[in-house]
C-alpha cells in the first residue's frame, strides 16, 4: 500500500509535573524517552517484553471528567498513545521525605539491589490511585507484573500490606486527594484534572498520527516485543485513543465490543460481569496487570497466535468480527478469520473495529482452561474454551475452542458434531476426545511435545465437563484407561 505522510506531530502530554511538547517519532517507546530525552533515569530497563515491571509508569487520563491512572510497562508503549495523557514516573512522585509506599519497602527490607523497587513502588502508587477495596489480596494483585530477583517476594508482600492499611481511611474519598491528603503523593496531583481538560481542548485531536500506513498499532504489547527495533521509526496508525474503537456494550442478546476495548476494560465491564461472573478469574491467567491495561483485544486477534488466549476465549463464543477499509465494512466469522500460520481474512487496509458475539442465556455453560508453564504471566501450553447448552441431559448446542495444538487458533468442530444431538455422559466425553484428537496436529516445541500437547487437551477437555457438570463421575473421567 502507498504511503502517504503529513507533517511530524507534535505529542503532547503531561510528564509528571512538566508539560511536554515533542516531534520525536510517535514509534519510540515511553522508557526510551524519559531515560534518554528527560533523563530520568529512576525508569529501569529490564527485559524490555513486559515481563520484569522494572519499567512500570503510572498513565492518567480522563474519563468523564475525573483522571482514571492505570500502571504500563514503558518499554512497550509509544509515544505516540502519550498525547492527551499524565505519564508518571518515580521522579513524579517523589517528595521530601520518603512516601509511606517507599516506606514500607523500606521498613519491610523490601529492597535489596534496588533495581525492580522503582517499578514495585509505582505499582503499588497506582493501587493507591484505585478504586480497588484497601485489602492485602488487592494490594498484591497490584504488583502482578513486577518481578524481583533478591527478596524472596514475603517482604514485598509485607510491604504491599501495609500500603493497603494506609488506605483503609479513605472513606469513598477521591483517590488522587486522599492521596495527596496522607503524603502519598504530591500535591500537584490535585491540579491534573484540569491541566489535562485543557490541553485537550488544545489537542482537539491534532495528536492524532496524520500518516495512512499499512502498519497499525494498538497498545504495542506484542509488535514492541516481535518488532522493537524495525518500528520505532515506522509510519504508524495509532489505534488504542480513537473514541469509535473504545467501549464494550449490551444491544439485545448481542454484546458489541469495540476491537481497542483492553483487557482491563473488559474486566470491569458491568455488561461481562454479568454474564460471564468467572471473567476475572480467566483473566488473571493471561499477563499481567500492566500488560492488561495496555493490550488490546483486537490487537490479540490479529496478531494470529495459535495460542492467543482471548482468541480462543471468543472463539467459543462463535464471535464475528467487523472490518473496514475506510469505505465499508465487512463482517467475517472469527474462526473463518485465520487462513493459516499467521495468514488472515484481512486486507493491508482493513481495521478490525468491533466484535460481537451472542450472550448466553441461562441454560448455556462457559468455561475456559490453560495450562502453562509458570501460571501467571506466561504463553499457554495449551488452552481451551467451551460453550454448551444441555436440555434435559442432551446437548443441543456447542462450541469448543484449543490453542497450542494446530497452526491456527483451533474450532474443533468435528468435536462439536459429534457431539451435538447426544446425552451427556462420561463415556460420550471420552467418545469426544478420541475425535479431537483426529483433528488437532500440535507441534513438538519450547513449551512441550506433541504427545505431551495431545494429553493436556484431553485433559481440558475434561476439566470443562466436570467443572460444568459437577454430577459427573470423576474417577470414571480420570481413569488411566479413560486418557
Amino acid at each position: 500500500m502507498e504511503q502517504k505522510t503529513t507533517n511530524s506531530t507534535l505529542i503532547s502530554f503531561i510528564l509528571n509535573n512538566k508539560q511536554i511538547n515533542t516531534s520525536l517519532p510517535p514509534g519510540t517507546t515511553l522508557l526510551d524517552f524519559v531515560r534518554y530525552n528527560q533523563h530520568l533515569t529512576g525508569t529501569k530497563i529490564g527485559c524490555r517484553e513486559g515481563d520484569c515491571g522494572a519499567c512500570t509508569v503510572l498513565v492518567g487520563e480522563l474519563c468523564e471528567g475525573a483522571v482514571r491512572y492505570r500502571t504500563a510497562t514503558s518499554c512497550l508503549m509509544p509515544l505516540g498513545n502519550a498525547p492527551g495523557k499524565h505519564i508518571v514516573t518515580i521522579e513524579g512522585i517523589n517528595l521530601d521525605v520518603l512516601t509511606p509506599v517507599q516506606q514500607a519497602m523500606t521498613d519491610e527490607s523490601a529492597t535489596q539491589c534496588g533495581f525492580c523497587t522503582p517499578g514495585f513502588v509505582m505499582s503499588l502508587a497506582g493501587f493507591c490511585l484505585s478504586d480497588k477495596a484497601p485489602t492485602r489480596q488487592n494490594a498484591i494483585a497490584a504488583i502482578d507484573g513486577n518481578i524481583c530477583r533478591c527478596t524472596g517476594y514475603k517482604s514485598i508482600e509485607r510491604a504491599a500490606e501495609r500500603v493497603a492499611n494506609q488506605l483503609e481511611g479513605c472513606n469513598g474519598e477521591e483517590a488522587a486527594q486522599f492521596a495527596v491528603e496522607q503524603s502519598i503523593l504530591p500535591d500537584y496531583f490535585t491540579h491534573i484534572p484540569e491541566r489535562l481538560h485543557t490541553l485537550s481542548l488544545r489537542l482537539n485531536g491534532e495528536h492524532q498520527n496524520g500518516t495512512l500506513s499499512v502498519q497499525y498499532v494498538g497498545g504495542g504489547t506484542d509488535v514492541y516485543v516481535q518488532k522493537h527495533d524495525e518500528i520505532k521509526d515506522a509510519s504508524i496508525q495509532f489505534l488504542s485513543d480513537k473514541p469509535y474503537l473504545k467501549g464494550i456494550r449490551q444491544e439485545g442478546r448481542e454484546c458489541l465490543i469495540q476491537a481497542a476495548s483492553t483487557v482491563t476494560d473488559l474486566i470491569e465491564s458491568v455488561v461481562i460481569q454479568t454474564y460471564f461472573p468467572d471473567f476475572k478469574t480467566y483473566a488473571k491467567l493471561v499477563s499481567s496487570t500492566p500488560i492488561r491495561n495496555m493490550a488490546t483485544i483486537g490487537g490479540n486477534f490479529v496478531n494470529a497466535s495459535p495460542i492467543g488466549d482471548f482468541t480462543i476465549f471468543f472463539l467459543a463464543l462463535d464471535a464475528t468480527l467487523a472490518l473496514n477499509d475506510g469505505s465499508q465494512t465487512r463482517e467475517v466469522p472469527l474462526h473463518r478469520f485465520y487462513k493459516g500460520y499467521k495468514t488472515l481474512d484481512k486486507q493491508a487496509d482493513e481495521v478490525l473495529e468491533q466484535i460481537r458475539f451472542t450472550l448466553p442465556n441461562s441454560a448455556t455453560r462457559f468455561n475456559f482452561e490453560k495450562v502453562s508453564k509458570r501460571t501467571h504471566l506466561d504463553i499457554a501450553s495449551v488452552n481451551s474454551a467451551i460453550r454448551i447448552t444441555v436440555e434435559e441431559d442432551i446437548i443441543t448446542d456447542i462450541c469448543l475452542s484449543a490453542g497450542g495444538v494446530a497452526p491456527i487458533p483451533k474450532r474443533l468442530e468435528k468435536t462439536e458434531e459429534f457431539l451435538i444431538g447426544k446425552e451427556l455422559t462420561e463415556s460420550l466425553v471420552i467418545d469426544a476426545i478420541n475425535v479431537t484428537q483426529t483433528e488437532i496436529s500440535p507441534i513438538s516445541d519450547a513449551r512441550g511435545t506433541e504427545t505431551y500437547k495431545r494429553l493436556l487437551l484431553s485433559q481440558l477437555i475434561k476439566a470443562h465437563f466436570l467443572k460444568l457438570f459437577p454430577g459427573l463421575n470423576v474417577e470414571q473421567l480420570l481413569t488411566p484407561s479413560a486418557l
